[in-house]
């Protein structure tokens, strides 16, 4: 249950933040953010393993869906990850040379990849809280 209410609240905190952060156009929230999402996804991990040794010890699950609830966060997050990588490449797909840029355009690249990540590893925690959040609802 412990496990379980921090996938919740380091979720809740992550996506909040980063949420703030991107509608504010804040590339420097990111300082912060980071490290909530790793502490996040990090419990999301914990959660899952601590589920998969109590099935394999042979506890019941309430639900199948509690299951399903449970394991799903971890391919959420892998999948947020993927996309993260993909804003950097979209944002520096006509870009010949950074060097070559001036600073103030590097500067202006930077943000967007910046913003770009943050939004979508928050859009990624905002569904794993939900799925936590539905997971709670099954476990009774």
């Amino acid at each position: 249950m412990a496990v379980g209410i921090a996938v919740l609240a380091t979720n809740a905190v992550a996506a909040a933040w980063g949420a703030i952060g991107w509608l504010r156009q804040n590339p420097r929230a990111a300082l912060t953010f980071w490290p909530l999402l790793r502490l996040a996804q990090a419990t999301v991990v914990v959660q899952a393993v601590v589920g998969l040794l109590l099935l394999a010890r042979g506890a019941s699950a309430p639900d199948g869906l509690h299951v399903i609830y449970g394991i799903v966060p971890l391919f959420v997050s892998l999948i947020s990850e993927g996309m993260r990588a993909g804003v950097a490449q979209r944002e520096l797909e006509g870009v010949e040379d950074v060097d070559a840029l001036d600073r103030p355009q590097q500067i202006a690249l930077a943000r967007k990849v910046a913003l770009g990540e943050m939004g979508v590893m928050t859009v990624g925690a905002l569904l794993i809280l939900t799925l936590a959040l539905r997971a709670y609802q099954t476990g009774g």
